[in-house]
């Protein structure tokens, strides 16, 4: 070779970075510079003339072997093959000293890339094989720590559930996403045109868009949540983040990981049902036990139905409501109207002729009929129920597309039924069945206790109005007028009575009395009481001797429980004297055209049956005065004390114009207006005035 060549051919040798070496045909080394000697920790005197196998460690050797041969035999080059040198490739400690100046000493695993290349001379004859090869141990290790970090990232992705896409700048597919195919069951084709939007909820999917250009436009994080299409065909909730990936002052492109949120959501949705389910069974019980509540206080019929009809209301939505009753024959049911004024119209539709059979195809029919709630929760329900929609007994509620019939049962017998409709197909789940089924147990209770209530109501009252004079003496020199107002918040008769007759002697009897409590026994207590009395002043009209022979009477015959007050009066009408005596009773008031109206201020007495000397004071009622006896309801009351009832009556008495004070009739109602304006009346009120006109009258 010239000198060019063989200067060449020096400097590869001795200076080159990378290992040479030439290996004969029979594998021996024929040449090998200092750095292929050093990357191989032998020296490189122990290479020349010999095979990899006597020189390096075996599995080095091997690998060259391997190498050379399959070049050999191939005739072609065999490019960037790693050959790794194991740590301990140094022979002995001896070796490793006398390595030449640049032989790496640390005894770490190196790796080296080899190519393999065949030699041939001029002529083409294969004469062997040139190895070339480079440390590439550092850049190795760090391909190999940054494998790593992409498969520890992959797996952290992939243990949390994530799906990570990447977009381009501008928004749009520049990666393809196989983890989010695989969710969405899209193509390739598809992910690259549409992306992860096109699988967005179609109710979600602009609101989605809008936000998605706007964090693009201004490049802010895009964070949100929506419904995707998976490849089932159902939708699955995802909480998606994307961030911008900034390179200097511009973005570079995006990286957003979406999370499967659908377990999540569906429990915090189970847990919002359950919410709602516990919040509507608590309200349910509230509202049972405010109706029995309300029930409770329900007296009559009516009531009761109003109360069922502001509770089904509140309770379970329900536009309308009846109750109806059976007939004494249990072939008929009639329809109850509620108490208040003007609500019937609303609350129950009218009945056919008063009623209807129970032997009908209606909702509260088949509900009696078999004993058992009846539901139809649209109207084809109702048709296949019952035939036909109802409407024909119940015209006024056409709107009307649910319904609700519950028995009501006393005593295990039917009694009537309750009914709710709505203007809305109604599903009634199960927890409002036996809400409704409670109501109805309530209703019924409280239905047969009104019923109870209004059979002894009636029959107390026309004890009491049997009682009570059909009429008041008429007389020429005197004018009475009586009036009888039994409280109304409760509809029970009471025991206040009153009496006027005349003697043997033409005199005039008056008594005013209040028996405590209320109904029959109050009824029947008042009526032995004003026999009594009539009977004592038929044989001794003095009032004192006829309250001493009610004290005998009560004493023998009466509870001691019971409380009994009696006014009792005798009157001469030619005269106007009389006697007065009380047991008890609030006492008179006196309206007088001269003086201020007042209320008698002598000692009452005892109530009757409690132990007295009897008192009898002498009075005259002078022509254009009035007398007015009543009983306590008309002066006490919750709100109001009989000693400041006492002083309104006086003062109401003292407002009465001369015309009203004039006529007892008038006077009456006058008195008891005003007296009774702005209080609930809690009692039975009696009044009972006589007048003495002047003379010229």
């Amino acid at each position: 070779m010239d000198a060019s060549d063989a200067a060449l051919y020096a400097t590869l040798l001795t200076e080159a970075p990378a290992g040479l070496a030439f290996f004969d045909r029979d594998l021996r080394c024929r040449r090998a510079n200092d750095a292929l000697a050093a990357l191989l920790r032998v020296p490189v005197g122990d290479l020349h003339q010999r095979r990899p196998g006597e020189v390096l460690p075996d599995t080095v050797a091997s690998a060259f072997e391997t190498a050379l041969r399959k070049v050999i035999d191939e005739n072609r080059p065999l490019s960037d093959l790693d050959l790794v040198v194991p740590a301990d490739s140094a022979s002995t400690p001896e070796d490793a000293a006398t390595e030449p100046a640049g032989v790496t000493t640390a005894l770490e695993e190196r790796i080296l890339a080899c190519s393999w290349l065949p030699a041939k001379d001029p002529g083409g004859e294969h004469q062997g094989v040139v190895l070339t090869a480079l440390d590439v141990t550092d850049r190795r290790r760090a391909e190999e720590v940054i494998r790593r970090k992409e498969q520890r990232y992959r797996s952290l992705v992939e243990a949390s559930a994530q799906v990570v896409w990447v977009a381009a700048p501008a928004g749009g597919v520049i990666d393809d996403a196989p983890e989010w195919r695989a969710i969405t069951g899209q193509t390739p084709d598809d992910y690259a045109v549409g992306g992860w939007l096109s699988v967005v909820h179609p109710e979600d999917r602009p609101r989605i868009e809008v936000a998605w250009r706007d964090c693009v436009d201004e490049n802010r994080v895009f964070e949100t949540n929506y419904r995707i299409r998976t490849k089932s065909g159902t939708y699955r909730h995802f909480d998606v983040r994307a961030v911008p990936i900034w390179q200097g002052d511009a973005v570079i492109e995006w990286v957003g990981a979406n999370t499967d949120v659908t377990g999540q959501r569906e429990a915090e949705e189970m847990r919002g049902r359950l919410t709602e389910q516990l919040s509507a069974a608590a309200l349910r019980t509230a509202r049972l036990q405010q109706a029995t509540s309300m029930l409770a206080e329900a007296l009559t019929v009516s009531q009761v139905v109003q109360v069922i009809t502001e509770v089904g209301r509140s309770a379970i939505g329900a536009d309308y409501s009846a109750v109806a009753l059976l007939d004494d024959d249990k072939l008929r049911l009639s329809i109850v109207a509620p108490s208040q004024p003007g609500t019937e119209a609303e609350t129950s539709p009218p009945s056919r002729d008063g009623g209807f059979k129970v032997s009908d195809q209606t909702v509260m029919s088949v509900a009696v009929r078999e004993s058992r709630p009846f539901l139809a929760e649209h109207p084809d329900s109702l048709r296949i129920q019952l035939g036909h929609s109802e409407r024909d007994l119940f015209a006024q509620n056409l709107e009307e597309r649910a319904w609700v019939g519950l028995p009501l049962l006393a005593a295990g017998a039917p009694i009537g039924a309750l009914r709710f409709s709505f203007t809305r197909p109604r599903e009634i789940t199960e927890e409002e069945r036996v809400f409704l089924e409670a109501l109805a147990g309530q209703c019924a209770l409280a239905v047969e206790r009104a019923l109870l209530f209004e059979r002894e109501h009636r029959t107390a009252e026309e004890l009491q109005r049997s009682l009570l004079p059909s009429d008041l003496p008429q007389l020429p020199g005197m004018v009475l007028a009586a009036r009888y107002n039994p409280a109304t918040r409760h509809v029970q008769v009471g025991g206040d009575w009153y009496d006027v007759f005349r003697l043997s002697d033409d005199r005039l009897a008056i008594a005013v009395g209040d028996v405590m409590g209320k109904g029959v026994l109050a009824a029947a207590g008042m009526g032995r009481v004003r026999n009594a009395l009539r009977a004592l002043a038929l044989n001794d009209a003095r009032p004192a001797a006829v309250l001493a022979g009610l004290d005998r009477l009560f004493s023998a015959t009466e509870d001691e429980e019971q409380f009994t007050t009696v006014a009792y009066a005798v009157i001469d009408p030619e005269t106007g004297h009389g006697e007065f005596s009380n047991a008890g009773h609030p006492p008179p008031l006196l309206i007088s055209p001269d003086t201020p109206a007042r209320v008698s201020t002598r000692e009452p007495g005892t109530p009757l049956g409690w132990p007295s000397q009897r008192q009898q004071t002498s009075f005259s009622i002078e022509t254009g005065n009035t007398v007015v006896f009543y009983s306590d309801g008309l002066v006490e009351n919750r709100r109001r004390g009989v000693d400041a009832g006492l002083e309104e009556l006086v003062a109401v008495a003292a407002d009465a114009p001369p015309e009203v004070v004039g006529d007892p009739e008038r006077l009456v109602d006058f008195l008891v207006d005003r007296m009774l304006a702005g209080y609930e009346q809690v009692d039975d009120v009696t009044v009972l005035a006589l007048h003495v006109p002047p003379k010229h009258a």
